[in-house]
């Protein structure tokens, strides 16, 4: 199947058939997460369909469309998948998403910008409890930082401007990193 093939197809939600022996289940906390970010904003990933209406993936969000009140979702066919493919591939595409992680760091600056901002943090998917704690891991971080002065530059520095210090495969120039030649002298014309 040539992925240029594929089409969005808008199909009655009565009309497609669960996977009896999907493996992944959905809680009710979770379908009501889908729901709000179908709420929030719009259908944005067609659940995947076999040739006879029967569901390869999405079945969290056909639970959050019942729970809406939606009476057509768009789908994309995959029937040129063997039954054996089809099988796995339900498998698969829950567990893929399992395998990705979160850097914590940028995700609480994220959601630090979004609360600056009014939107609803709940909104993302996370739990009002992961977002308040993360929110105070990060009031944590920011509360521990001291306000150091910054000292004054020495008299009589040891290094000065232009000079390249070689630390072992290393260079380190004191210079302006923002200065064209600075930069091609720390980097040996590279």
């Amino acid at each position: 199947m040539q992925t240029e093939d594929l089409k969005v197809v808008y199909r009655n939600v009565s009309e497609l058939i669960p996977y009896a022996r999907n493996a992944r289940t959905h809680s009710d906390e979770q379908i009501e997460r889908i729901a709000n970010s179908i709420k929030e904003f719009g259908w944005t990933n067609p659940i995947l369909i076999d040739g006879e209406n029967g569901i390869i993936a999405g079945h969290g969000r056909i639970l959050a469309a019942r729970k809406l009140g939606i009476e057509k979702v768009p789908t994309i066919e995959l029937s040129g998948l063997t039954e054996a493919q089809k099988r796995a591939y339900i498998i698969a595409d829950n567990r893929l998403a399992l395998d990705a992680g979160w850097d914590e760091d940028i995700l609480k600056l994220e959601f630090a910008e979004l609360e600056k901002e009014g939107f609803e943090l709940s909104k993302t998917g996370f739990s009002d409890e992961e977002i308040r704690e993360m929110m105070a891991d990060l009031d944590r971080e920011v509360d521990g930082v001291e306000d150091v002065e910054t000292p004054e530059p020495p008299k009589n520095p040891k290094t000065k401007r232009g000079e390249i210090w070689i630390l072992g495969t290393h260079r380190l120039m004191c210079g302006d990193s923002t200065s064209v030649e600075d930069v091609q002298e720390v980097m040996g014309g590279e």
